[in-house]
């Protein structure tokens, strides 16, 4: 007993230190930040308003290292965001809102169902935004080696908003990475995409009508095509490449025309319908990720609205999940 207590406070000791080490990194990392974020025309005025109280958050790390779309297989992760209930709060956030949507719908030709199959998967129609410090966040993954670029940019970005009087800072609460609002941007995305919709002066992405045009504004600006697929499961036989097999988001390789593919289809007779010329892709989402997961299947087919959902999170099972509430949603509308 006396042995476990030792490695007990040792292991604590070892945490406390660590702990003690970062946030000592961290507020020489602020320093040095504050340099660059001067020498990118950001006034000091806003820097120091702004993040004067910001700190290091070791639960950001963790999330960050431990997301869903990274241990959950397909067909949970789906099942979890899809479901009836799923459905009945988006009928019912439509019945509340719509004109908007309508509105937001003919003007960016971007279908109500895909809107508000986002919304409800991002923040469940606007109910769970997020609690986490964004700039808290932002500084701790720009802080942090992983992907320090990417996010030293958001950073960047999001303070040039807050200089420029188009954000209130303080409102700035979201997910730990990062996102804001009902749509969860980023940075850069409220910066290239978002829209004051209801002529405020500012733009404010826990409205409503901010919130739902500029997600309809982005979805048209990264070429959503309301005519075109998303995806469909397939059978593949044993006969197909593994080079066709995409198992990462961040590029669908090896793309084909769908009647290439017929032969490696035992299900192909579902597709009839498509137009067979279409360049697709082949995805096997839980390949590579999940522990014991088949080479085969799941599988689906993609298209290119597939790839613009990739643009909003680079994730396979995302895209899946928001494609098949959309359609779910579509049969009740």
């Amino acid at each position: 007993m006396k042995l476990i207590n030792t490695f007990f406070i040792i292991f604590v000791f070892s945490i406390s230190n660590l702990s003690a080490d970062n946030n000592l990194e961290f507020m020489k990392w602020k320093k040095s930040f504050k340099k660059l974020a001067l020498s990118n025309d950001i006034s000091e005025k806003t820097f120091d308003t702004t993040m004067s109280n910001v700190k290091f958050l070791p639960k950001v790390i963790e999330y960050d290292r431990y997301q869903p779309e990274f241990y959950e297989d397909t067909k949970t992760y789906i099942s979890k965001r899809t479901s009836s209930n799923k459905v009945k709060k988006g009928l019912n956030f439509y019945n509340d809102n719509v004109k908007l949507i309508n509105k937001v719908e003919k003007e960016y030709n971007i279908e109500k169902e895909l809107l508000l199959s986002l919304m409800g998967i991002e923040t469940n129609y606007g109910t769970y935004v997020g609690k986490m410090d964004i700039l808290s966040s932002l500084s701790t993954l720009s802080f942090d080696k992983r992907r320090s670029e990417f996010f030293t940019n958001e950073l960047l970005i999001l303070l040039k908003l807050i200089d420029k009087n188009q954000i209130d800072y303080k409102t700035l609460y979201g997910s730990w990475a990062g996102a804001f609002g009902f749509f969860q941007f980023m940075p850069s995305t409220i910066k290239n995409h978002a829209i004051d919709f209801d002529g405020d002066s500012h733009i404010n992405l826990k409205n409503n009508f901010d919130a739902y045009a500029s997600a309809g504004n982005y979805l048209n600006k990264m070429g959503w095509n309301s005519n075109s697929h998303c995806f469909y499961k397939i059978n593949l036989n044993d006969k197909i490449s593994k080079k066709y097999l995409n198992v990462s988001a961040k590029k669908l390789n090896n793309k084909r025309k769908l009647k290439y593919f017929k032969k490696f289809i035992t299900n192909y007779e579902n597709l009839s319908f498509i137009d067979q010329n279409l360049k697709v892709a082949i995805i096997t989402p839980d390949k590579d990720i999940i522990p014991n997961a088949q080479t085969l299947t799941p599988a689906y087919i993609v298209f290119d609205n597939y790839e613009i959902i990739l643009k909003w999170n680079r994730s396979l099972r995302f895209a899946l999940a928001v494609c098949t509430l959309k359609d779910k949603i579509k049969n009740e509308l």
